[in-house]
């Protein structure tokens, strides 16, 4: 009994050091309403981001903690650059950052 307790505990150890976690993103990508400038589809207007090609909805900010977001430059009326950090969860991009670039 104390081996077959011993084997098992190997095979739990083995196998959580095989679970691959997400990688931290750090980088800058194009910002702006997914439901108005990326085509996806929501109930409102919703903060999304593009990473490599792959629109994504943005938890840990929102379209309103970013200025008005309908008016001239705001992310329901044109794509920003924004930099971010944060993993990629589930089809969401989980922002720990999330600081848009200021216009020229």
């Amino acid at each position: 009994m104390k081996y077959l307790y011993i084997l098992a505990i190997m095979l739990l150890a083995g196998c959580a050091s095989t679970i691959k976690t997400q990688d931290v993103i750090t980088t800058i990508v194009k910002a702006s309403c997914g439901t108005c400038n990326f085509e996806m589809t929501s109930d409102a207007c919703e903060l999304a981001v593009n990473i490599e090609g792959k629109h994504y909805f943005v938890e840990g900010s929102s379209i309103d903690e970013h200025d008005d977001a309908h008016g001239s430059v705001g992310l329901c009326s044109m794509v920003r650059d924004a930099k971010v950090v944060g993993e990629i969860k589930y089809g969401v991009f989980v922002a720990e950052k999330f600081e848009l670039i200021e216009l020229n």
